[in-house]
């Protein structure tokens, strides 16, 4: 009971820190391509996740035969899905970037299935209809411009992306530590990076950088989104099972709506709503489940 209680705090605080993020990158990415931001929030990540690391006196080894696993989680969940969400968050809204990606939790419940043959059952094979619909509804109907509707596409491969790693981290040994695994996996983003933006950084007008409020949306991204999010998410993972642990995403989209509209001033229609509210119920009826 200890361990559910923590574990769902850690998913909650992780997803609740990424609805931030969405409002602070839909500010900074009108500086930072979204390609170039993925890359130096992954440097600033990297130094902080080391000196909490090397503090600590963490155990950096991990086993040969969870390479490829370390790899595939670095490539697909930290490189693939976040240049998905940012380009996504780029071409439409902080809003629509929190909804759609919180259709994370219903794909879970799929890869669960597949890869760590958890028991996939109609009220599970439900809330991926709803959500799967909601997004739906959010990316191809209304008045939407060109841009609104693929970054709402690219949102999708983000969700889609997010939900593979979440699963394939369910297989590294419980007793690894996430601070070396988020490590590794970001260590492993970054170096994918590098070739493709070291080429286009001289793009980036540096003294824009140099406002309090580019740079300081870095450090939320690098420190706060990044470092302490996947931290949280991965810890919170291995507490609870993976169809389970997707459900507390939800508060993400609550938290960037909120902020959205606040902070952005984003103004969002009733077909929004309507897919919000079908995710949701998608959502629900994994709870209901899992009770």
């Amino acid at each position: 009971m200890k361990n559910t209680l923590l574990g769902s705090l850690y998913l909650i605080l992780a997803s609740s820190i990424w609805g931030g993020m969405y409002v602070v990158v839909k500010v900074v990415v009108s500086v930072i391509p979204p390609l170039e931001l993925v890359w130096l929030r992954y440097l600033v990540a990297i130094f902080a996740l080391l000196l909490i690391g090397f503090i600590t006196k963490q155990k950096w080894r991990i086993k040969k035969r969870h390479f490829l696993l370390i790899i595939a989680i670095g490539i697909i969940g930290n490189t693939i899905s976040i240049v998905a969400q940012e380009t996504g968050t780029m071409l439409s809204t902080a809003q629509m970037g929190a909804i759609i990606t919180s259709s994370t939790p219903a794909f879970m419940v799929i890869f669960a299935r597949l890869i760590l043959k958890e028991r996939l059952t109609i009220k599970k094979g439900l809330s991926v209809c709803l959500a799967t619909i909601g997004v739906f509804l959010i990316v191809g109907i209304g008045n939407m411009s060109m841009s609104s509707t693929l970054g709402g596409v690219s949102l999708i491969i983000a969700a889609l992306t997010w939900a593979l790693m979440s699963v394939l981290v369910k297989r590294l040994p419980s007793d690894y530590s996430q601070i070396v695994v988020t490590t590794y996996t970001i260590l492993v983003a970054l170096i994918v990076l590098t070739p493709f933006v070291l080429q286009r950084l001289h793009e980036i007008n540096i003294s824009q950088l140099t406002h309090p409020t580019i740079w300081g949306g870095l450090l939320y991204l690098g420190v706060v989104s990044t470092a302490g999010g996947f931290l949280l998410w991965n810890r919170g993972l291995q507490m609870l099972n993976a169809s389970s642990g997707g459900i507390y995403f939800f508060f993400q989209p609550l938290v960037g709506s909120l902020l959205g509209w606040l902070v952005l001033g984003e103004k969002i229609g009733s077909t929004f709503w309507i897919g919000s509210i079908l995710i949701l119920l998608g959502v629900l009826f994994v709870i209901r489940e899992n009770k």
